[in-house]
């Protein structure tokens, strides 16, 4: 028997709680919308974890039994800490998978493992998004249709400022004209990461059933391979 999928799902958990419109919307905040449904999955164990916990509740001992990180950060990206940033993209380059799911692409971690500004532009109407399947093969696609749409939500339009994808798996098109690079993948060190673009706060897509496929189709495939933190060790020679 396969040992489960050990989910960490970190909501930094602030509109929710300061806006009566995102709280009716997610009453029990995004991070307990996604566990919802991904803890429907008998092969997932599923633990949560928020921006106000101690340590944002992402301590060694959290990571080290965390498989798959998915993140959800929007105004208080700035609030997370330095350290607790860079912890989270040491285990990734450790083999642990990360998925930055909507705002998160201006997370700190997320940042530091592109190495890039990751800015794009925005409209913020409530217009329908058409998600595209451009890469059907992939495995992060499986049971995904050519195309779904989603009505309403966020635009974000290119050009997006991430370094170029490993794996292109989705693309937008918005009812305004834009287009934009909504699914992608990247190697980092020994762990894996996926960029999934839909997800604003004041809409309900995380109860949309091909969002909700994609992102559990996504733990699986990030799932580590490796244990395998960064050292420098002397070697010892194999030959006389």
């Amino acid at each position: 028997m396969l040992e489960k999928i050990r989910v960490t799902i970190w909501n930094e958990y602030r509109h929710e709680l300061e806006s009566p419109q995102v709280a009716a919307v997610y009453p029990d905040g995004i991070h307990g919308a996604l566990a919802a449904f991904l803890g429907g999955v008998d092969a997932f164990e599923i633990r949560t974890a928020t921006l106000d916990e101690p340590e944002h509740g992402l301590t060694e001992e959290v990571l080290a039994e965390t498989d798959v990180l998915i993140w959800w950060g929007h105004k208080a990206h700035d609030e997370v800490d330095d350290a607790i940033a860079a912890r989270v993209a040491a285990r990734v380059h450790a083999g642990m998978g990360f998925i930055a799911l909507h705002s998160a692409h201006y997370a700190k971690p997320f940042k530091c493992l592109m190495g890039s500004t990751c800015s794009l532009c925005w409209r913020d109407d409530g217009e329908k998004e058409r998600i595209w399947t451009v890469r059907p093969a992939h495995p992060i696609a499986a049971g995904v249709p050519t195309h779904f749409e989603i009505d309403p939500e966020e635009m974000y339009g290119e050009p997006f400022g991430i370094p170029e994808p490993d794996e292109l798996i989705f693309i937008s098109w918005f009812a305004g004209g834009e287009v934009f690079r909504s699914g992608a993948t990247w190697q980092r060190s020994h762990g894996r990461v996926f960029y999934f673009r839909p997800g604003h706060e004041t809409f309900p897509t995380y109860a949309d059933a091909n969002v909700q496929r994609v992102i559990t189709n996504a733990v699986r495939w990030a799932r580590p391979t490796v244990n395998l933190p960064d050292s420098a060790p002397r070697a010892e020679r194999l030959e006389p």
